[in-house]
């Protein structure tokens, strides 16, 4: 600003422009300097109180008005008054506080409550009530997102079922409530405990509220996101905050059995908000919350709602998740990790990608195939992989279909292999 005021120059009678300028710098404004050979062009954008102020000042044409001429110096406001709105010419900027996002890339300042608004309608809070022993009653919460107008309703597994061995039985009654105040009886048709993922239906006489399902595959970490949902049964609740990380593996965790990716995010997650929505800045479910780091602030994760996708297909078409299991411990390589392998042993494949085979599950069917400790798989199903996701993505559902995939080995060895998936067991 020092710096804009030292270079301009300004007749004794331009004191008003240095005036307003300095005002709305102060006063939260946003100022945009374009300089040309012709003309200097400043952008400045005021709160709607400062404008009050100035019209109250005796600056009544500030108000009213988007543009104005002071000597060299045009004058436009980024936020104008909705009865001007239709005179604005093409090319203006947007108004910050309007909730649009600003001709400088910038977010408006209502751009979460616009997003939270979008999908609010649609988050469910579900009581589950539990009988023990004739007499007591329980009541656990959770949260859900309606996500089709028949009735389907995505929510958390462990928040609605209970697992007895293999087998799945609700927790108990479910009563699902919505923002507007609506009660219906909820009814638990498919889930799945491994993911932690479950649908629940609800039947109603008037049109129901829906949420759109968005890409978790777009997100960076930086990336705003929005918490919704029931947390210690505080209904409509909306907590923000930012991606974390956008592939913490259950490894991370601490968690065992098969392999599983979450979104870490910093949003503040509480109990009663698992199986909520993560919603990205365009009212979009982009994950659904399941758990937190109870000893930490900041460490929460949801499921990325690919994942969930793929897991609703799946309940679509089988009624349950079929997961293929190859009976193989796997790692991404990357250029430092073969640098490292190569330096430990002279012997190691030279590749640039793959996955490292570390450990083979005795009698599994890639024991069977013939697949060894230390192997690097370069292609698998005909397809050159990088990436164990690239693998999971491939096999899909298929169980007994033979998969050729091509490895590496010590001193450059080169082998085919013929592997066929079995269905992984549940309680892995």
């Amino acid at each position: 600003m020092d710096h804009f005021l030292r270079k301009a120059s300004f007749s004794s009678g331009s004191k008003s422009i240095v005036r307003i300028i300095a005002i709305g710098a102060a006063s939260a404004g946003l100022l945009y300097l374009n300089n040309n050979p012709d003309s200097t062009t400043v952008k400045l954008s005021i709160p709607t109180i400062l404008r009050e102020h100035l019209a109250f000042q005796g600056h009544p044409s500030f108000v009213s008005s988007d543009h104005w001429q002071f000597g060299k110096f045009p004058l436009f406001l980024s936020r104008v008054d909705p009865a001007l709105a239709g005179d604005v010419a093409k090319g203006a900027p947007v108004a910050v506080g309007d909730g649009g996002k600003p001709s400088c890339g910038c977010l408006g300042r209502d751009f979460i409550a616009n997003a939270a608004a979008k999908i609010a309608p649609a988050v469910v809070n579900l009581s589950v009530q539990q009988d023990l022993n004739g007499f007591t009653t329980v009541r656990s919460m959770c949260s859900g997102t309606i996500i089709d107008a028949d009735g389907t309703i995505l929510t958390c597994a462990h928040g609605v079922v209970d697992s007895q061995g293999r087998q799945l039985t609700t927790k108990g009654k479910i009563d699902v409530t919505l923002q507007d105040g609506r009660t219906f009886e909820g009814t638990v048709v498919n889930s799945d405990l491994h993911s932690d993922i479950a649908i629940v239906k609800i039947k109603s006489k008037t049109p129901l509220p829906t949420a759109k399902l968005g890409s978790s595959s777009k997100l960076r970490p930086g990336d705003w996101v929005i918490a919704m949902g029931t947390p210690l049964s505080l209904q409509n609740t909306v907590t923000a905050g930012i991606v974390s990380c956008v592939d913490r593996k259950s490894s991370d965790l601490g968690l065992g059995g098969m392999r599983r990716e979450y979104l870490q995010t910093d949003c503040a997650i509480n109990a009663g908000n698992s199986g909520g929505p993560l919603v990205n800045i365009d009212g979009e479910i982009v994950g659904v919350n399941i758990m937190k780091v109870a000893a930490a602030d900041g460490l929460s994760f949801s499921i990325p709602i690919d994942s969930v996708s793929k897991i609703i297909e799946h309940f679509k078409k089988s009624g349950r998740v079929i997961r293929p299991w190859l009976g193989l411990k796997m790692l991404d390589l990357n250029e430092l990790i073969i640098s490292q392998l190569k330096e430990r042993d002279s012997k190691f494949p030279d590749v640039e990608k793959g996955i490292l085979v570390p450990m083979v599950t005795p009698g599994s069917p890639a024991d069977r195939a013939g697949f060894h400790p230390g192997d690097v798989v370069i292609e698998f199903d005909g397809k050159p992989v990088q990436s164990i996701k690239e693998i999971v993505e491939i096999m899909d559902d298929r169980i007994g279909k033979p998969l050729n995939v091509v490895v590496k080995r010590a001193n450059n060895e080169v082998v085919k292999l013929t592997v066929i998936p079995e269905e992984a067991n549940p309680d892995m």
